[in-house]
């Protein structure tokens, strides 16, 4: 039986700035400071890197199993007290390198020339802007995350098909500026074709920044209100047409109020439904131990009166001193889905 002996790392040497001294300026300290984050940002990219390559290794092997296979897995992430989100992130980081080093756009030293998070942009950009940052780092240049960024957004300004003609070409010409076409892409491809097209034909009429600006905004309150939309339970009750009914909307030009109503109304459903459980788990609790208490434990008593504004059928809550005192009665009843009637319209 053999037995191997890991030597000890060399321990990480940073020459930071003494806060202490006079004779340093602001701006020198500041820039000392922010070499020394980025020795750290690297250093933690590299350990990221063969720690998503360890959690490949024990997966893999894993698989190799029969009955209970990936139980192994799960128990070696528990024991570290890594989740299954972190743990696959990472092995995800780990694939995007390999990638990139063995189809050789990335040397593997040149990962020092990145951030963190530069490198992690990187390996979720499009081919054609790995590329371009990984030449960039192979010839020794220094990768940001925000130059990435720059760099996909010029790109996907350019390229998308999501755009129309006309404004692809303006923003190649430097007529638009790809930081504010790049958001239109992003939420243009979040909507169904019929919907692109006609914010397209919008775009075609009108290739300036102004109306970009609008369509953008639009594009994400179609977005907010038809997501919101799905999940509100009050528009399940009869027959609604929210496309029509944010088509009408946004002939007002209040399409993003409809968006924040819709989204108000999901928040306000969801409030009640986590109401409603905690009113009936406080209900039965309160019950439980108005069983067990009696004459002998008066305090209880009281507080289980105190706790009656809250667990009985009607509910009464202090706005507190912001609100001017004011309290909220709120009365609770369960009914049948047949029961169950709209209010009024003021």
């Amino acid at each position: 039986m053999t037995s191997s002996v890991v030597p000890d790392p060399p321990a990480l040497q940073l020459d930071l700035p003494d806060p202490d001294r006079d004779d340093i300026s602001t701006m020198e300290f500041l820039a000392r400071l922010e070499q020394a984050w980025a020795v750290c940002d690297r250093f933690d990219l590299q350990t990221e890197i063969w720690r998503g390559r360890i959690l490949k290794s024990v997966r893999d092997r894993e698989k190799r199993g029969g009955e209970g296979r990936g139980a192994g897995f799960l128990q070696w992430l528990r024991e570290r007290e890594i989740s299954k989100t972190r743990a696959y992130g990472l092995i995800q980081l780990a694939e995007s390198a390999e990638t990139m080093f063995s189809e050789g756009v990335l040397e593997e030293s040149s990962v020092n020339q990145f951030s963190k998070r530069a490198f992690m942009e990187t390996a979720q950009a499009a081919p054609e802007v790995q590329l371009m940052i990984s030449e960039a780092a192979n010839e020794g240049q220094d990768i940001t995350r925000k130059q990435v960024r720059r760099l996909t957004d010029e790109f996907t300004a350019a390229t998308s098909p999501l755009l129309p003609e006309e404004i692809r070409q303006r923003t190649q010409e430097n007529l638009l500026p790809p930081r504010a076409v790049a958001p239109l892409v992003r939420e243009l491809a979040k909507l169904p074709e019929p919907q692109q097209e006609d914010l397209r034909r919008v775009l075609r009429d009108e290739p300036e920044l102004d109306r970009i600006k609008d369509v953008t905004s639009t594009a994400r309150w179609i977005t907010k209100a038809t997501e919101s939309g799905v999940a509100v339970r009050a528009f399940q009750q009869g027959e609604l047409d929210l496309e029509k009914a944010m088509q009408e909307a946004q002939r007002l030009d209040a399409l993003g109020l409809l968006a924040d109503a819709v989204g108000q109304a999901q928040a306000l459903e969801a409030a009640v439904l986590k109401l409603h459980t905690s009113w009936r788990r406080l209900g039965g609790l309160q019950e439980r131990l108005w069983v067990e208490s009696g004459s002998s434990t008066p305090y209880l008593r009281d507080v289980l009166n105190a706790l009656q504004s809250l667990s009985g059928a009607t509910l009464r809550v202090s706005l507190g001193e912001l609100a001017g005192g004011k309290n909220v009665r709120l009365q609770l009843v369960e009914e049948s889905p047949d029961q169950l009637e709209p209010p009024p319209l003021a």
